[in-house]
């Protein structure tokens, strides 16, 4: 009997947390990991775009999942990381509580987002994956750095 390549795929997430949530991310739409950068913040930007980052010569746009989520704020001192990854052909940074490890969820089936989850979760989640001591938080990237630009209230011609 021949297994096709697509019925023994892997599926491996680089994880973190938000929050007291553990999500994680496809690991081929992430390109790598960092503690907090220096930002420059963006006038008029969404609330959840804390800054601007230089990454070795490319602007990266910063985005707090925290604020994007709905979630309570960091509590002072606490410094969030850098997860950049992929999307829409850009690169973006989400801010994250944690790092964990990057983990293979081959053999665990995907289940949809439950319905008692904030509308925001749900919002950015592709479904959840049940593990032997929490549930994993499949975050669909896109979604997830989807933010709205504040709309200009200050009067005159665009």
């Amino acid at each position: 009997m021949t297994i096709t390549a697509t019925a023994r795929t892997a599926e491996q997430y680089c994880t973190f947390w938000v929050s007291g949530l553990f999500f994680g991310v496809a690991v081929d739409e992430v390109q790598e990991v960092l503690r907090l950068q220096p930002m420059t913040p963006v006038p008029r930007a969404d609330e959840a775009v804390t800054g601007l980052i230089n990454l070795r010569g490319q602007i990266v746009t910063a985005v707090d999942l925290r604020v994007r989520l709905g979630l309570p704020a960091r509590a002072a001192g606490e410094v969030p990381m850098n997860v950049i990854v992929r999307s829409r052909g850009e690169v973006v940074s989400l801010l994250v509580d944690d790092i964990g490890d990057v983990i293979d969820t081959a053999g665990v089936d995907a289940q949809p987002a439950p319905s008692n989850m904030p509308k925001e979760v749900q919002d950015v989640v592709r479904g959840v994956r049940p593990l032997p001591d929490t549930i994993l938080l499949v975050l669909d990237a896109d979604r997830a750095v989807d933010v709205a630009t504040t709309p200009d209230t200050t009067g005159g011609n665009p």
